[in-house]
């Protein structure tokens, strides 16, 4: 990483911090950032699983890219593959995110780890649980599950449904705590990024040429 894109990485954290820090005070707006009342009521893969989740929150965006074109950017996400497209600083130990689609991480198989860290374990990292190519996905780990669902829109273009859903274990308070800090503080902005991010290199990628879903 050059020193030029680790300043541009340390500005945007420093710039993103009003964001980290006032989470709490809007949560019931950011908790469906971006998702019409539809969406946040609607059933979404997985939702059984955390069915008394203390935190969950529906996100959604609408993308100039017919789902087999967003598909790939999701199905890369994770610590040390494409990143996060959020804050590469905090998430993804200060490497780049991917800007282009990586063939090697984009053979979805059920069991699969997404990691979120360094270290893979069942709490640091997610896996597949089930998919549909280009249609959605479902990762999860103990008390937490996260949904995609790619619904195509008329004109080529693609409605972007993220949930996240996570169960609080006060059973443990010190890892409780810190999973609480984490997404009441943490998760919106991070999950905007990352929302704006498959966006954009998803437009990107449009106008260039075939792609093909594995």
């Amino acid at each position: 990483m050059s020193g030029r894109a680790i300043g541009r990485s340390v500005l945007e954290a420093v710039g993103a911090i009003p964001l980290f820090l006032t989470a709490p005070l809007y949560r019931r707006w950011h908790l469906r950032w971006g998702a019409a009342d539809e969406e946040v009521h609607a059933r979404m893969p997985g939702d059984e699983i955390v069915a008394d989740a203390s935190f969950n929150a529906t996100r959604a965006i609408t993308i100039k890219a017919p789902p087999e074109r967003v598909w790939p950017w999701i199905v890369q996400i994770g610590y040390r593959r494409a990143g996060f497209y959020t804050y590469d600083l905090l998430d993804n130990a200060g490497y780049p995110s991917a800007n282009t689609i990586l063939p090697q991480y984009q053979s979805v198989q059920v069991g699969n780890w997404m990691p979120m860290a360094k270290t893979i374990t069942e709490t640091t990292a997610f896996k597949v649980n089930s998919f549909e190519t280009a249609s959605w996905l479902l990762w999860d780990k103990p008390d937490s599950t996260w949904a995609w669902a790619l619904l195509p829109l008329d004109g080529g273009r693609t409605r972007l449904i993220s949930r996240l859903k996570q169960r609080y274990r006060w059973q443990t308070p010190g890892p409780a705590l810190l999973t609480v800090v984490l997404l009441e503080f943490g998760d919106f902005p991070m999950m905007r990024r990352v929302l704006k991010g498959i966006k954009a290199r998803a437009e990107q990628e449009s106008t260039a040429g075939p792609l093909t879903c594995p």
